[in-house]
Parts: C-alpha cells; structure tokens; sequence
C-alpha cells in the first residue's frame, strides 16, 4: 500500500483526501516512480476545481514529481530500476508516495540537479523554456510584459530572460514581490495593486511597449495585456489564474494593433521524447551554470496539500511550492 491524495468530486481544497491505495504495476511502456518530491502547480487546481475535467472519479492529482525508479515495464529501455529520475506531464496522480506513468514522459536527472530542486522546477522551468525559446525565440534586446513576476513560472523567467539580454517588465502585487522579481533579474516592475499597468508600460517603454506578453492570469488581464503590446505584438495566453478567457471577438486584435496571439502549453511543445530531452538539455544546462537558481519557498507534508494549494491560490506565495511525500 501507499499513501496518495485524491479528490472524488470537484469544488474547494476541502475535497482533497489523503487515502491509502494499492500502486499499480507499470504496464508496457510504463516505470513507477517512489517519490521524493511533488511539485504544485495551478494547473492542479484547474483540475480539482473542475475547470480542467479530471479523465474519471476519484482522480489522483498532480503531474509534477521526482524520485527513484522502483519497477519498470515491458519495453523500458532507456530507464532502469534505482535510475534519479524527474517528470512534468501526466497522467495525473503525482500527489502520491508512488506514481506509475509513462516512461515516455520521464527523464533522468543529472547529478547537480536534486529531487526538490527537480518537483519544484521541471514544470515551471519547462514552460518558461519553450516560452522564451519557442512560442517566440528571443534573441536578446526586447522589451516583454510577464505577469505574476514573482511566482514559481515568473522568478524562472525573470532569471532566463535577463540571461538573453530581454527587458523584462514583471506584474507584481506588493513591494516585497517587487523586490523579489527585481532581484532574480527583473528589468522593471508594476504593482498592479496600485499602478495603471497599462500607464507604467507606456511610460516605461517611451510609448513604444511591450513586444511580447506572458498572461498566466487569464480573463481579468486579458484586455490590458492587449493593450500592453507594440504593433503585431504577441498576446500569449498560457494560463488561467483568474478564469478562462472567453467570449473574444477576434477582431479587437485588428482594432489594438494587427496582433497576434496564441494559447500554447506544455504539451504541445514537448509532444516526442525528441523534443522533451531536447528542452529539459537546455534547462539544466541553465540550472548548472547557475543563471538559474530554483527557489523553493514553500514546503508541505503531502498530507496539507490543501493548505498548499489555498495559499498558492490566494496568491500569497512566491517562488515555487513543493510536496513532501
């Protein structure tokens, strides 16, 4: 038996119970994974709350994790038993001592990479990875606006972006997390609590604004990040913190400058193992050469994911929270 949390029907974090399961063999293709670590995310929470559908009920949660291997399936070549390993895509159940999933969706971890640094920061510093890097490459002189600077995606992006040379204007909803953004490589900050975003970005810009847009908070910043942007600027909406966006008439893209926009994730970047080790290189490769460090604020007993998970939703946290199995 093993110990995970799991949620038999949607709503607060009060739905989440700490239960105790028999772990499932991994079948073809699969490897299970004793945890060490768990990471926490807002996604998770998409998923308790309903937003995201869970695939059936109870649910497992979670996707992020690190451990040692304990049991492999038929057809695993490039993982073996006692192999460190870390992980950031589904299936969901990483809030667990033992998770079982695809050996696809795993990868070894280099020594100087540690289990807590590896749940706190694979999926966070994948995102920012094929944000900066893929949805569009920067190549070092921008000018860009990435909301909730502060956050565990946000102290990553700040850090990555003043490596490339990027202007990095980072949203932030106090002084201390002003500070904070400002000392992991901030270009500049705006207390959206007590400044015009929009105001700041043009006085901070010369008028000229922002050439790209990281929205992780959705439907109430939807419209001002638009208006945040330079002519045929990149409006990119990755997640969802406040509600999703709807109801968009395509054509106030035209109307605010001849925009772009798109709504990427993780999934659809790292689709093939190909392009999933090719992003996790370059990641730790940021990591070792220390112009990214991981800072793990937060740290629960798996058993108060609850707890974690209101206080990341209140958006009293900073840097990245982890689960300790």
């Amino acid at each position: 038996m093993s110990q995970r949390i799991q949620f038999a029907r949607t709503g607060g974090s009060e739905v989440l119970e700490l239960v105790d399961v028999t772990p499932a063999e991994p079948g073809q293709g699969e490897v299970r994974v004793a945890n060490k670590a768990v990471g926490l995310n807002f996604i998770d929470i998409y998923f308790r709350t309903g937003l995201y559908p869970a695939p059936s009920m109870p649910s497992g949660l979670g996707t992020e994790g690190a451990g040692v291997v304990d049991a492999v399936g038929e057809g695993v070549t490039h993982i073996q038993v006692g192999d460190r390993v870390a992980y950031a895509q589904g299936p969901l159940g990483a809030y667990s001592e033992l998770h079982t999933l695809p050996a696809a969706k795993v990868v070894k971890l280099p020594d100087f990479v540690d289990f807590e640094t590896a749940a706190a920061s694979m999926l966070k510093g994948l995102t920012v990875q094929y944000l900066l890097r893929q949805t569009y490459e920067l190549q070092g002189g921008e000018t860009i606006l990435f909301h909730a600077a502060a956050g565990g995606v946000g102290s990553i992006a700040c850090q990555w972006a003043k490596s490339l040379g990027v202007k990095l204007i980072g949203t932030v909803s106090s002084q201390e997390k002003a500070d904070l953004a400002m000392a992991n490589g901030a270009w500049a900050t705006i207390n959206y609590s007590e400044e015009n975003v929009v105001d700041r970005v043009r006085e901070l810009t010369n008028g000229d604004m922002c050439d790209v847009v990281y929205d992780s908070v959705g439907k109430d910043t939807w419209e001002m990040s638009l208006d945040c942007l330079k002519p045929r600027g990149l409006m990119v909406s990755f997640g969802n913190a406040s509600g999703p966006v709807d109801g968009v008439n395509i054509g106030i893209l035209n109307q605010k400058g001849a925009l772009y926009v798109t709504r990427p994730s993780l999934n659809g970047y790292a689709d093939t193992r190909e392009r999933l080790e090719k992003m996790c290189e370059e990641f730790f490769a940021m990591i070792e050469s220390g112009k990214v460090k991981i800072d793990i604020a937060n740290r629960y007993p798996l058993a108060e994911a609850g707890k974690a998970q209101d206080a990341l939703q209140s958006r009293k946290t900073t840097g990245s929270t982890i689960l300790l199995p």
